[in-house]
């Protein structure tokens, strides 16, 4: 007689704080659908084109407005501070929209096609209001299908295999980061507003594409544990009606009750990667500029190096991660992230800040991968996805919102030629934040064993 099953513990936060640190379950995955992620991967690499692109250039036309970097921090920071109102929201929305026949999709198609507007007008602003008016309806019509497009990877590809799908989708991300540092290299010395033109009608034009193949399937393509797991007289009706979690406030109230706060600590740990990350994308170009002699679209090409690099790195890291568990990739990633810092800082040359930033690179990857999922891997279940991606978004904007002005007022302080070193010292403390929140996401795991 075979031994008996050992209880299962109680659907609360502590089994998927659990899986979030540990290697995955021993049971067998389904293979992951690969048309699928290529789509998503496709949208998604629509929207991060014109991001890139945003964040490598905007800095510098807000220069010709503004001289202080504190101040130049601040403004990149107020359109992803738009993503913490906005995207939470927008991921209830679209969770409720996830199931009918169209999905999510609705969501993300008229962004796409309203966001392109501002951001193309952005080289024409003649004044710092007309800019910030641009900047202001860029950020928020972007924000509001950023995150929707982010959760489709959720609709169409198993929980166990999110990690991996993740991986291949963010390699189709570090392609925009060539592709920005190509236009600035190639385009945005001989024409700033044709450059300006190219990212958003790319975006409309690989966010149609992505849903001609694979939104029109939606119907067809929802997850197993969403539809064909129930059992008795649960029907999506009954299963509306008697969710808890069925609004924004309730979600929140949830994530604050939760008794390991493990959630909590892992959008702390969130928002301080995502900001250093922010600062040195939006400074860089700044640096290039005033410490290293470059021209404007020379500096925004500074980080073409380090696209290349994430993308080979990025599905090793996905299916190494899967073995090693999130956080744990995440400790050494953000590890990595500083050693690069380092480099740029011991020599500031173009060459030596290009492998800098390459390193960098590499170690942002571990946590482009493996944050959402970790978070996914929180929730109390799989139809609040859409608004667990929202709360990704405000620690990560949130983050993306202060990191820039951070590291822009230690710049002030010292001055450009100790920006590395300045972003190196906050990155220890990101690491250090990681490391607390490691630790408290296991106890559960030692409290259940």
């Amino acid at each position: 007689m075979p031994p008996a099953e050992p209880p299962q513990p109680p659907a609360s936060v502590a089994a998927p704080a659990a899986l979030v640190e540990a290697a995955p379950a021993a049971e067998r995955p389904e293979r992951m659908n690969r048309g699928a992620v290529l789509w998503v991967a496709l949208a998604i690499f629509a929207q991060e084109s014109v991001w890139n692109f945003y964040d490598a250039q905007v800095p510098a036309q807000l220069r010709h407005f503004v001289s202080s970097a504190t101040v130049i921090g601040l403004l990149m920071g107020l359109d992803t501070g738009l993503g913490v109102i906005v995207q939470p929201w927008m991921g209830l929305v679209s969770d409720r929209l996830a199931r009918s026949r169209t999905g999510r999709w609705p969501i993300v198609v008229a962004g796409a096609c309203v966001a392109a507007v501002p951001f193309a007008l952005i080289p024409w602003a003649t004044s710092l209001p007309t800019l910030m008016l641009c900047i202001f309806a860029f950020g928020l019509t972007a924000n509001s299908f950023k995150g929707v497009t982010e959760t489709l990877v959720s609709d169409y590809v198993a929980p166990q295999q999110r990690g991996r799908a993740q991986g291949f989708i963010k390699a189709g991300v570090s392609l925009t980061i060539i592709v920005s540092a190509l236009i600035s290299l190639l385009v945005v010395d001989h024409s700033l507003k044709a450059a300006f033109a190219i990212p958003p009608v790319l975006m409309v034009v690989m966010v149609a594409l992505s849903y001609c193949f694979l939104g029109r399937r939606h119907p067809t393509a929802l997850r197993r544990e969403d539809t064909g797991t129930r059992t008795g007289t649960d029907t999506d009706t009954d299963t509306d009606q008697a969710d808890p979690l069925s609004s924004q406030w309730a979600v929140l109230k949830d994530l604050v009750r939760e008794p390991s706060r493990a959630r909590l600590l892992l959008m702390a740990g969130i928002f301080c990667f995502a900001g250093m990350w922010a600062a040195l994308r939006s400074l860089t170009t700044p640096y290039g500029t005033e410490v290293l002699g470059m021209t404007r679209g020379a500096a925004g090409g500074i980080a073409l190096p380090g696209a290349i690099a994430f993308l080979i790195c990025v599905v090793p890291l996905a299916y190494l991660s899967h073995r090693l568990g999130e956080l744990r990739m995440i400790r050494y990633g953000i590890a990595l992230f500083v050693a690069g810092l380092l480099v740029g800082f011991a020599e500031p040359t173009p060459a030596f800040t290009a492998a800098s930033v390459a390193i960098a690179s590499i170690g942002y990857a571990v946590f482009s991968v493996n944050g959402l999922v970790a978070l996914w891997g929180l929730a109390p279940n799989n139809r609040v996805l859409g608004a667990y991606t929202g709360l990704y978004t405000v620690a990560s904007a949130s983050g993306m919102a202060l990191g820039p002005a951070l590291l822009g007022a230690t710049v002030d302080l010292t001055g450009w030629r100790y920006m590395f070193l300045n972003a190196a010292v906050l990155g220890a403390v990101t690491f250090a934040v990681f490391t607390l929140v490691a630790r408290r996401a296991g106890r559960p795991l030692a409290a259940t064993s």
